[in-house]
């Protein structure tokens, strides 16, 4: 795995200590303003994953958990408080180095795909790589490994419309993959699937989180995911008000409802 670099980091505050910690968040806060009223989104949240845990956020819609994903991930700002990742603390990255941090060190699975229509699955997987200036072979080679990694070396050539569902989010599963990222985000990865199909990926997020340590912070409103994880965390009203650890989690089962 590929190890980031902390030059740019300037904050005089020491970084986490690596001991275990992955994220570590102290507490975040995030409002909004939309010009009449204002709207904590995020009030005040702590929370820390450890290095290979499954983590699911649960809660009512409008409690918070994308808007924690994104702050976590740093994809938004937060207006106070602190998150580190790897110790690296965000706040002391620019826009740009953030940006590269994300493409470097952590992957991102979303409900609705975000696939290149007229790309093939590979095509869609190499994408980020070849604009990272990976050569055409060594990014073919790493994005037909990873779509292997999700079962799906044998539709590879296959684009998005001649997919099922399931497979354009196992698809979505290999792009995160294919950096070797030290985090998955993955925002209601089960929301647009049939039965079936979520069960499906909810084993292939457990297998590879089992298989290969891969960290897993996962928003979700399905409990079967919850299920899964080693450790479900509740939000109402932008706080977290409740952690529940799944003691059955590593059982290995394929019939969760």
């Amino acid at each position: 795995m590929r190890s980031w670099s902390r030059q740019p980091v300037t904050s005089q505050q020491p970084a986490v200590a690596d001991d275990g910690v992955i994220v570590a968040a102290a507490g975040v806060r995030k409002t909004y303003d939309t010009g009449q009223v204002k709207v904590d989104a995020l009030n005040g949240v702590d929370l820390t994953l450890q290095r290979g845990e499954m983590v699911a956020v649960m809660g009512p819609s409008g409690c918070g958990k994308t808007t924690l994903l994104n702050c976590l991930s740093g994809l938004d700002e937060i207006d106070a408080g602190q998150v580190h990742i790897e110790g690296v603390s965000l706040a002391d990255l620019s826009d740009r180095q953030r940006t590269r941090y994300r493409a470097e060190r952590m992957g991102f699975v979303f409900q609705f795909y975000n696939l290149m229509p007229v790309l093939s699955a590979v095509e869609n997987v190499e994408l980020a790589l070849l604009l990272a200036g990976v050569s055409p072979r060594d990014a073919r080679s790493r994005a037909l490994d990873a779509l292997g990694l999700v079962g799906l070396a044998d539709r590879a050539k296959h684009v998005p419309d001649e997919l099922s569902g399931g497979e354009r989010q196992r698809v979505t599963i290999a792009r995160a993959l294919v950096n070797d990222p030290a985090i998955v985000w993955a925002d209601e990865p089960t929301g647009d699937l049939d039965s079936e199909s979520a069960e499906e990926i909810t084993s292939l997020m457990r297998r590879l989180n089992e298989e290969r340590g891969l960290t897993f912070l996962i928003v979700t409103h399905d409990i079967a995911v919850g299920r899964r994880a080693d450790r479900i965390v509740r939000m109402l009203d932008g706080q977290v008000v409740d952690e529940q650890r799944m003691e059955a989690s590593r059982v290995r089962t394929s019939h969760v409802a």
